[in-house]
């Protein structure tokens, strides 16, 4: 309850001061639990659906529309969005990075839009590493087993003067891939290679700089089937691709007071991903400052302005093309929110609204309304309506898909028929308004219990709807063409219940249980659209032993879900997973761990894959770490 977060007003407040669904993902979590991927860290959070495709590819989302390009949650990291503009969505194997740099996840549950923009429809993942004042020294971590073979980390930092402190790190990891429904392996293994740089500089007291960047290079194996004209027409081979980047983000912040601040942030972001034969080149320049200041004694204001180019470059190949092949967007935005003290220390009411301007819609707002109620130091209830927009992707604009070709059955069909789907130039905006109510109490010194419930109404979905059929007889083989157009035809609702309790049984041992249930409706047929697990639960036990042991463990159940398939649906059962973990602190410097990971089936599936028929399993496993500082 007294956790402190940054993403729900863009300043620091406490968690049980926060009129939103926000859980942290903390070091402490990502240690005990051997964590050593991002979405491996958000399986942690209560309501979001978090499945693997593949060694390196994952399906992440927020109350609902999972997929693998789920484009309706914002993830950040220090500040730099790496919501990518080409697909929509995020690539997740290329968000990699030191783990034990990362001082805390924060995620919202629910729209960010006012704070955030466009794109915060169903949730915010805000990503925040330590600063190089905390990360002095060096680190070596080692970490192998089933899958990392091995995964290697070594960082190291210093001071370059008073108040001026560095970091620099490299990380190596050599991920195996997972397995096929017969024990075979999968053809899914990864060789990823990322290092990088922090600068943090405190001239006085009231000024903070940071300079940081990162840069990578991942060589990625995996399945594809590509449709074919002549027989047996589909290709399927196992497919090298190279995905490349960096980035660099400054940022300057400078208190006035303690009710008063301004920060400048910029970041250049550059990203070549490879799907498909296809590929993309982005480069993106973020600019954006903010300003802080009470208002009087009831009213404490924020609000800021920001500009974003991206220009980005496309390779197009049969199986996916870009029609044209280059892109230069521009996206204006402004926001500004008063949070008005009703009643002093019991009642708040925060107004908000973002302002953008884009290239592919024009003018959008997102405005929220939430309140938050402290009947007793121990409780609060809190209310929130919000509206958010997903903005079109490029691919949504300018894509085009050959999914699948049917082969010729004389007499009925003399020749093939290729399935594709093209996207629409004139598409507008997703739309949503939220309705969220929440409720957090410490019931004792030791237990605590936060749940929240909403429903969602989402309108302007886009869906591919309009389909027109030609024959194509002058090309060599001739064949039938049959067409789906993306369309703002599609509708739906939602609601669902989220609810996260933590019991501390004694000093040393620490209970959490999360719950989840999600109910969404769509208002027109479409396998375009993943609803997500109805039910989704959770137990983690945090033990200290003596002798300087923790004993770790966490078992999960996901609910049964429908998955996109390269055409058609595809159901995935429930499953179970159970992890394990032993860590001892030898000493002050060296830390020892070992991990049984999946433990309750031999084989599971979470996730089918829009590029292959071949359905990857996640295996039991072992995983051990060794962990030196000095």
């Amino acid at each position: 309850m007294n956790e402190s977060v940054t993403s729900v007003a863009k300043r620091e407040t406490k968690l049980n001061d926060s009129a939103a669904a926000i859980s942290v993902v903390t070091q402490d979590d990502i240690r005990r639990f051997g964590i050593t991927t991002i979405p491996d860290a958000l399986r942690l959070v209560p309501g979001l659906d978090v499945a693997e495709i593949n060694s390196h590819e994952w399906a992440v989302s927020a109350r609902g529309f999972d997929n693998e390009f789920a484009n309706k949650l914002l993830v950040l990291v220090d500040g730099r969005s790496v919501y990518e503009s080409g697909y929509g969505g995020v690539i997740w194997d290329v968000q990699d990075m030191a783990m034990e740099d990362i001082d805390r996840i924060e995620v919202i549950r629910g729209p960010g839009a006012s704070l955030w923009g466009a794109n915060a429809v169903n949730g915010v993942i805000n990503i925040i590493t330590k600063s190089a004042k905390e990360t002095q020294g060096t680190l070596v971590s080692v970490t192998g087993g089933t899958f990392d073979q091995p995964t290697t980390t070594v960082r190291y930092g210093g001071q370059l003067a008073t108040n001026l402190y560095y970091r620099v790190y490299g990380k190596f990891s050599n991920r195996d891939g997972l397995e096929t429904s017969t024990g075979q392996d999968a053809p899914d293994r990864t060789l990823n290679f990322q290092g990088g740089m922090r600068l943090d500089w405190e001239p006085s007291d009231e000024n903070k700089l940071t300079l940081q960047g990162d840069w990578y290079r991942n060589r990625l194996v995996e399945n594809q089937e590509v449709a074919s004209l002549l027989p047996p027409y589909a290709l399927n081979f196992n497919e090298v691709n190279y995905n490349s980047g960096g980035n660099v983000l400054g940022r300057w912040t400078h208190d006035f007071s303690e009710s008063s601040s301004f920060t400048v942030q910029a970041y250049y972001d550059r990203l070549t991903e490879e799907q498909a034969g296809a590929a993309e080149t982005a480069n993106t320049l973020d600019f954006d400052a903010q300003h802080r200041f009470a208002l009087g004694t009831r009213n404490d204001i924020t609000w800021g302005l920001g500009y974003r180019d991206v220009a980005a470059d496309y390779r197009s190949s049969f199986f996916v093309g870009w029609d044209p092949d280059t892109s230069h967007d521009q996206l204006l935005s402004s926001f500004v929110q008063d949070e008005i003290s009703l009643v002093p220390d019991r009642l708040k009411l925060t107004l908000g609204s973002k302002f953008e301007h884009n290239d592919y819609t024009g003018f959008e707002f997102e405005p929220s309304a939430r309140l938050l109620w402290t009947p007793t130091e121990e409780q609060t209830v809190w209310a929130a309506i919000s509206r958010a927009v997903r903005t079109p992707a490029w691919s949504d604009l300018h894509f085009d898909a050959n999914l699948t070709v049917i082969p010729p059955v004389p007499p009925l069909s003399p020749l093939p028929v290729l399935i594709s789907s093209h996207g629409n130039p004139s598409l507008d905006d997703e739309d949503l308004i939220a309705y969220e109510l929440g409720y957090r109490v410490e019931a004792t010194k030791h237990v605590s219990l936060d749940v929240a419930g909403f429903y969602n109404d989402y309108r302007q979905l886009i869906a591919p709807t309009l389909v027109t059929t030609s024959i194509l007889t002058g090309s060599t083989p001739p064949y039938a063409q049959v067409v789906s157009t993306d369309e703002n035809a599609g509708s739906a609702h939602s609601y669902g219940v989220e609810i996260s309790a933590r019991w501390d049984v004694t000093d040393y041992w620490h209970l959490v249980a999360n719950y989840s249930w999600l109910d969404l409706q769509l208002g027109f047929n479409s396998n375009y659209f993943q609803s997500g697990p109805e039910h989704q639960a959770q137990l983690r036990s945090s033990l200290d032993l003596p002798d300087h042991f923790e004993l770790n463990g966490d078992v999960s159940f996901v609910d049964q879900v429908i998955t996109p398939s390269i055409l058609g649906q595809t159901s995935v059962p429930s499953y179970v997973r159970l992890d394990l973990g032993l860590v001892w602190h030898a000493t002050k410097n060296l830390e020892l761990g070992i991990w049984g990971q999946n433990l309750a089936q031999s084989l599971h599936t979470e996730y089918t894959s829009y590029k292959t028929p071949l359905i990857t399993e996640i295996p039991r496993g072992v995983m051990a770490r060794i962990t030196v500082h000095f």
